[in-house]
């Protein structure tokens, strides 16, 4: 609730919101963690009504990354370029989905105005800086009359002085820095993950791209064809025209045939099905009638938050394949199946993460082995030599020398009780590990993938009988309302 107004304030898309965070930096007051107490002290430090209160930013992120990735790239991005500059952000992760059940995976970011003083109170938005003249001195202020320097009721001088804002937050720059990190960041997030989409900061001007796919024609040229004289820079256009519609209608019959072999498919499922009354069946062919698609448990789905293609997800045929070919006739198979999958993924977590610890220390010890190596081996080319030719050899080698003593402290420090140097292994090890570490890691995303399925199913069974209900009790409104008018009648 805002203390300014009295108003209890929620936020508007509360269904499609994946995840919602603040981020404070040191000098914050924790209490500023919570929501309503950040703002309404906002609000409370500014005097004028027509205060800008803070400052908002909204960017779309790839719909092919799973919502655990973009909340921990979107935390990582929020830090670097805000919160490590001073600014409290309140930030969250939203995936809209409009009529077409086309998604919009996205970010909105509100941030502070103020900077934060070392107390963790709201400092000033802007401050009196003096003018300076070519030696560095204080300009007075000159009384036109009596040509002296003017002195205020104070009787203080007064000097020539401008405001300036007290941090560089507003300058223009750093929207198109903020642009760039985002975009940078997102490139190099997809490469990581092999997805080949690259995304641009820059608009099409800054670009030199220009919006229409046709040139311009100019007002010569466009004056030949409106009497029916073809031009140059027509058939241009003509011609790009052409090959557009070509693209599209290539596009439309590769949909085409994909449809016919993913139809053909389906029904080979479902004829090969068992033969018998499938409630979880019947659920879906309703929702299916009804919207086409089913919906995503977007705020509740524990293991929806880790898969990438949701859109599978919200296919009929893909839950109706799932369901068929894991032969589940019941909502009380689908609970049992997912009581055992989760089992199965609980365990697989535990030997996943075990593995992936051990593989990590043996990354480590390899990758600080071949910076002590060397100068392992310089170290003891120091100690075998005496007099003049050691004096010579430690003062060419003197940097790495003085690295030794750091660098054989980190090494032991990895080694543990009783465990002797041996790259070969290690490097053996660290194949074999990271094989097993992969193929876990395969069976771990499956696994969650299965739990996603039946979380969807589940959700959509709630939602239809919720959905159910409401349209029964509006059809026996309706009727007892129907039956008055004729009783009044």
């Amino acid at each position: 609730m805002s203390e300014y107004d009295g108003q209890t304030y929620r936020p508007k898309y509360h269904e499609d919101l994946v995840h919602s965070e603040i981020s404070l930096p040191p000098n914050a007051p924790k209490e500023y963690a919570d929501r309503a107490a950040l703002w309404n002290s906002v609000e409370l430090a500014e005097k004028r009504q027509d205060a800008q209160l803070a400052r908002m930013l909204k960017a779309s992120l790839p719909n092919e990354w799973s919502y655990e990735l973009a909340e921990e790239v979107v935390r990582d991005y929020v830090q670097r370029n805000f919160v490590d500059r001073g600014m409290c952000a309140d930030w969250a992760i939203h995936d809209s989905e409009n009529d077409k059940g086309q998604h919009n995976l996205h970010i909105h970011v509100m941030l502070t105005l103020r900077p934060l003083t070392e107390k963790g109170e709201w400092g000033a938005k802007q401050k009196k800086v003096y003018d300076l003249d070519e030696n560095g001195e204080r300009i007075p202020v000159i009384d036109k009359k009596t040509g002296q320097q003017k002195v205020d009721k104070r009787n203080r001088k007064q000097w020539k002085c401008h405001t300036a804002d007290s941090t560089d937050w507003n300058s223009r720059e750093n929207a198109k820095m903020w642009r760039k990190d985002l975009a940078d960041t997102i490139n190099a997030t997809n490469e990581q993950l092999g997805i080949a989409l690259h995304w641009e900061h820059r608009s099409f001007k800054e670009q030199g791209i220009d919006r229409e796919p046709t040139i311009h024609i100019g007002a010569v040229a466009n004056a030949l064809e409106r009497k029916g004289i073809l031009t140059e820079r027509g058939n241009i256009n003509r011609e790009i025209i052409k090959n557009n519609m070509l693209l599209e209608q290539a596009k439309e019959m590769l949909m085409l045939a994909k449809q016919e072999v993913h139809s053909a498919q389906y029904e080979k499922i479902k004829n090969t099905a068992v033969s018998v009354k499938n409630e979880v069946m019947e659920m879906i062919a309703k929702v299916r009638e009804r919207k086409g698609r089913l919906d995503l448990p977007i705020v509740s789905g524990k293991h929806l938050r880790k898969i990438s293609d949701r859109t599978a997800l919200q296919s009929a045929d893909n839950v109706e394949k799932f369901i068929t070919t894991r032969k589940m006739d019941s909502f009380e198979s689908l609970a049992k199946f997912t009581e055992d999958r989760e089992q199965k993924y609980q365990q697989l977590e535990t030997v996943h993460l075990s593995k992936g610890q051990k593989l990590s220390r043996l990354k480590e010890l390899s990758k600080m082995y071949a910076l002590f190596a060397p100068i392992q081996a310089t170290y003891k080319e120091s100690q075998s030599l005496k007099g003049l030719a050691k004096m010579r050899y430690d003062k060419e080698h003197k940097d790495s020398l003085l690295k030794y003593p750091e660098l054989r402290e980190r090494m032991q420090s990895l080694l543990q009780n009783g465990e002797k140097v041996t790259p070969k292994q290690w490097k053996a090890e660290i194949q074999s590990l990271q094989a097993e570490y992969d193929s876990i890691g395969r069976e771990q995303t499956k696994t969650a993938t299965e739990l996603a399925y039946a979380e969807v199913i589940s959700y959509n069974k709630k939602n239809l009988e919720r959905e159910l209900q409401n349209e029964s009790r509006q059809h026996n409104r309706q009727q007892s309302k129907a039956k008055r008018r004729e009783e009044e009648i």
